[in-house]
């Protein structure tokens, strides 16, 4: 009787995990066909901007053998988004078997009753290369900054190339650290400096007919002067771009693993 009733369990708890396996499956969408390294499951991008990314990450795939995917989703099923993360770009197989290169962007679109998500997962093999912290700067510094103004590609070029950079060797994340926190910097000098500004327009405009009024702002509209300042930091905010053109179209994952490496963040 015992042995019949273990046998009845073993069998049950067989068809839960062939079930559940099943649901994980039905959660996760499919690896594309034709494959692609950009998959705009969720309609966030034009097809122009899916294209470029594309080519984009086609070019770096060829030179490099990294793989870096970009998937958008409308919704992440119940799942947290760095699970659905790992389990996306291990069930695509993102990166090659063995090295393990592989980065996925994921992307859940804000609605009117849910936050913006947003997922950046690295493989084994660029765990080193792109810690953590990385991640979590360039999901902190450019993507989200970048989104909340509607601007999804800017937020996944400009992360895209961070991550291409750091998988090349151009630099490290310890010097990529270093830039963030001296753009914190400059952000607020800049924010002291249209305090300054707005005091000093301020008091001029309150001196009456005084015929010393304008020297202050040198008589430039207080406009004008607000993007003399913006124009002196260079890159207006950019982290970088690529130019390169594409390959010869994408051929496919290599079965690279990843073990839950990555941040993520909201909006």
């Amino acid at each position: 009787m015992m042995k019949r009733y273990m046998s009845f369990l073993t069998l049950l708890l067989a068809m839960l995990v062939l079930s559940s396996g099943r649901l994980y499956s039905q959660d996760i969408p499919d690896r594309p066909v034709p494959p692609r390294l950009v998959n705009d499951f969720a309609g966030m991008l034009k097809t122009s901007e899916v294209n470029m990314l594309e080519r984009k990450l086609d070019a770096f795939n060829d030179s490099t053998s990294t793989q870096i995917a970009i998937v958008t989703v409308p919704s992440l099923n119940g799942y947290d988004k760095a699970d659905y993360a790992q389990r996306l770009a291990e069930k695509w197989g993102i990166g090659q078997k063995g090295s393990n290169n592989g980065v996925l962007i994921l992307v859940k679109p804000k609605t009117a009753s849910s936050k913006g998500e947003v997922q950046i997962a690295t493989g084994y093999g660029l765990e080193a290369v792109i810690p953590d912290i990385t991640c979590a700067e360039i999901v902190d510094y450019q993507i989200l900054p970048a989104f909340r103004n509607g601007n999804y590609y800017k937020g996944l070029n400009d992360a895209t190339s961070t991550i291409m950079s750091l998988a090349r060797g151009e630099f490290s994340a310890s010097d990529f650290g270093k830039m963030v926190n001296s753009h914190k910097k400059d952000s607020s000098g800049l924010i002291l400096a249209i305090i300054i500004v707005i005091v000093i327009f301020l008091i001029s405009r309150g001196s009456g007919g005084s015929k010393n009024r304008h020297i202050s702002t040198g008589g430039l509209p207080f406009w004008l002067l607000m993007g003399m300042m913006g124009s002196g930091r260079g890159q207006g905010g950019s982290w970088g771009g690529f130019s390169g053109g594409g390959g010869g179209g994408f051929g496919g994952f290599g079965g690279g693993s990843f073990g839950g490496g990555g941040a993520g963040g909201s909006w």
